[in-house]
């Protein structure tokens, strides 16, 4: 049950409703994450969505994106998050076999995309600075220094919705995951 309350979006005023008509002209609907994100702090969505448009122009795959962003939120159990980036993975070509490997800690049997989970598991579960060999080891699996900067953007939007999620228990309003 959710524990803050948003606005119906088409009752918001203000930068929520011109953040609100953006979303919904993207993507056909205000997911309830954006909606509570939005209700109560329309800064902070529009410099999320910023963030997303900021990676949206990256080196990266919106499949490897959605890697990440999927990584992340299982690990931390933002079950909103895992919802949202497993059928947003799906649009990205990742099979329902690959979709499930990465949600419960396994690898998709690619190396390039695995050598990225490994890392971003890495990145968000210790603590200090990385090793020296696992920033070569991404260099090796071929992703670049500015790739490791738009991995560390990209664990850095996944950990604000996770987080917005945990703290609300947002109604999921994507399709359940097994």
């Amino acid at each position: 049950m959710p524990r803050l309350a948003a606005v119906d979006p088409a009752a918001a005023e203000g930068l929520a409703a011109t953040l609100f008509a953006g979303i919904k002209k993207a993507i056909g609907k205000v997911p309830n994450a954006y909606a509570v994100i939005g209700t109560h702090s329309p800064e902070s969505l529009a410099a999320a969505l910023a963030l997303d448009q900021a990676l949206a122009k990256t080196s990266l795959a919106r499949g490897e994106l959605e890697v990440v962003k999927l990584a992340v939120s299982a690990h931390v159990g933002c079950d909103y998050c895992v919802a949202a980036h497993s059928l947003m993975g799906k649009m990205t070509g990742l099979s329902p076999d690959e979709l499930r490997q990465i949600r419960t800690g396994g690898g998709t049997g690619k190396e390039k995309l695995d050598a990225l989970l490994y890392f971003v598991r890495q990145l968000v579960s210790t603590r200090g600075t990385i090793p020296a060999k696992e920033v070569e080891a991404m260099q090796a699996a071929g992703y670049s220094s500015r790739q490791l900067i738009e991995i560390a953007l990209a664990v850095s939007s996944a950990t604000f919705t996770n987080l917005v999620n945990r703290i609300n228990d947002t109604d999921i309003d994507f399709p359940a995951v097994d």
